[in-house]
């Protein structure tokens, strides 16, 4: 670990999935605990060790590359290579600008009135 406190970083304490790839070895699904704009502190079932690279997939952000700062157990602290912005990992999926399905749009006109009982022909 180095030798710079990074205690009085202002952290989002959240819980959200991400999938996580430590060096060579395949991601595996990763509970994010908190996350800043330089690291997160992170829980899953892996065997990583100090110094190893990664790449986390994170929901709104992207992947984001980096190291492993500590190992504790199940727990482990991770430190970004570029700096993200926290809050989006908060934001709703799916919020932009996008249009919904054709088949979930409303009608764009009103369905055809009943025909008017005087002009039907008596059979």
């Amino acid at each position: 670990m180095s030798g710079l406190n990074t205690r009085s970083v202002s952290r989002d304490s959240l819980l959200l999935v991400a999938e996580l790839a430590v060096g060579d070895r395949p991601a595996v699904a990763v509970k994010v605990r908190n996350l800043s704009d330089t690291g997160m502190m992170g829980e899953g079932e892996l065997d990583i060790a100090v110094g190893e690279p990664f790449v986390v997939d994170l929901r709104n952000i992207g992947k984001v590359h980096g190291r492993v700062a500590w190992a504790r157990g199940k727990r482990f602290g991770l430190n970004f290579d570029k700096i993200v912005d926290p809050k989006l990992a908060r934001a709703p999926v799916g919020t932009g600008p996008s249009e919904a399905p054709r088949y979930a749009r409303p009608a764009v006109a009103a369905p055809p009135a009943a025909p008017d009982a005087r002009t039907l022909r008596k059979l």
